[in-house]
């Protein structure tokens, strides 16, 4: 049986790292970095400065890679790192300069999200919509339906209890309704 590299997990290749095999974290990087990259452009809206954070994840990420638990998913543990280093770049620049939404890449949206809101809003209006949500209703968001992580996997990255996740969800959903609403949009 030939050794298919996409097959590996990420624990796996972790565990190649740790144990001397430096390239491996190329693997690491290669099926991260558009999801961190997406996922950081989400939080804070500048496409340069994501890219300095997500740069910023890896070198971290790599640098404490022996304090990675396999107890937890890789993919929340280096998501965490991301979301750390969002919101320290923001503390850090609290006056980041807002692109226009039109300058961000297209994200997919899953379909439970859809039928949340009416297709015509989502086209037109559901960025600006996502924006006004309050941070920690955003952020479950984006995790939950654009990068399709489950409860247990939001809860490691925000580091909230599974419990939190699902009411975060359920509000988040609650007032995106009413902020699509209240811009005027018909659903």
């Amino acid at each position: 049986m030939k050794n298919n590299p996409s097959a590996e997990t990420d624990e796996s290749v972790v565990n190649d790292i740790i144990n001397g095999n430096l390239d491996a974290y190329s693997k690491i990087i290669m099926r991260y970095q558009d999801k961190l990259n997406r996922y950081v452009i989400f939080l804070i809206h500048n496409n340069e400065v994501a890219a300095d954070v997500v740069q910023e994840t890896f070198i971290k990420a790599f640098k404490y890679l022996r304090s990675f638990s396999p107890e937890y998913k890789f993919s929340s543990w280096i998501y965490r790192i991301a979301h750390n280093e969002a919101m320290n770049s923001v503390k850090k620049n609290q006056r980041l300069i807002y692109k226009d939404i039109e300058t961000l890449p297209d994200l997919s949206y899953d379909q439970n999200l859809e039928e949340l809101i009416d297709k015509k809003i989502l086209k037109i209006n559901v960025h600006e919509c996502l924006n006004k949500l309050s941070p920690k209703y955003r952020d479950v968001v984006q995790l939950a339906y654009l990068e399709n992580m489950k409860y247990d996997e939001i809860s490691d990255v925000l580091r909230i209890p599974t419990s939190t996740v699902g009411v975060r969800i359920s509000r988040a959903k609650s007032n995106l309704k009413k902020i699509c609403t209240n811009q005027g949009v018909e659903q």
